[in-house]
């Protein structure tokens, strides 16, 4: 909460589980009991930027044992003298003080717990297991889809037995009428041919001639 033009605290609500809060050039003159109620898992606070005044004000905070770094720069209680002997007397579980420890050794840069990091490596995890799921997804597809495609190939198959089958009947039919007027007499074959053709007997012809 940068910036916010924020005036109290007292609105904020309960957050066990915050590590880090960031309330640097707001307006907060007092009021931080609030945070050892609300907040009591606190590591990292920043204050700078804001109207805290005396080294007093910051007396509620002895209430959060986590708390390992308070930032308060810019806020008028650093022009204070001994202001930071002070401060580390007032709160004996803080680490670092602006930046820098007691001994004026400065603060690593980040902060795993307090930054997240193990938050996002969860995160990434968690987005690498999806990608497995969805990959082998994927494949279930393509081996419904590959044994679709033999199911319709063996149903085309079985369809060309059946045609070729149905062929091979119908040239048995037809072996067998040849073989039935290769027996009839050649008169009667001949007959019958021209009968197939719609044309007439010659012999019926000349007895009609005759007539």
């Amino acid at each position: 909460m940068i910036n916010i033009n924020l005036l109290s605290v007292s609105n904020l609500p309960k957050l066990n589980k915050l590590r880090k809060l960031e309330l640097s050039d707001n307006r907060v003159s007092g009021g931080l009991e609030v945070l050892a109620e609300r907040t009591p898992n606190l590591t990292h606070l920043n204050l700078s930027g804001n109207k805290i005044k005396d080294i007093n004000t910051l007396e509620p905070l002895k209430k959060l044992p986590n708390l390992h770094s308070l930032d308060l720069f810019n806020c008028e209680v650093t022009m204070l003298i001994n202001y930071r002997e002070s401060v580390f007397t007032l709160l004996p579980q803080l680490t670092y003080l602006d930046g820098f420890d007691a001994d004026d050794q400065e603060a690593p840069d980040s902060d795993p717990e307090a930054d997240g990091d193990g938050l996002e490596d969860e995160y990434e995890n968690g987005e690498e297991d999806d990608d497995d799921e969805e990959d082998d997804l994927d494949e279930e597809v393509i081996d419904d889809e590959e044994d679709e495609d033999d199911d319709v190939e063996g149903e085309e198959e079985e369809d060309g037995v059946d045609d070729e089958e149905e062929d091979e009947e119908e040239d048995g039919e037809e072996d067998e009428e040849d073989e039935a007027d290769d027996d009839l007499p050649r008169g009667e074959k001949r007959k019958r041919n021209l009968e197939d053709e719609g044309e007439e007997d010659p012999e019926d012809e000349e007895d009609d001639e005759d007539d």
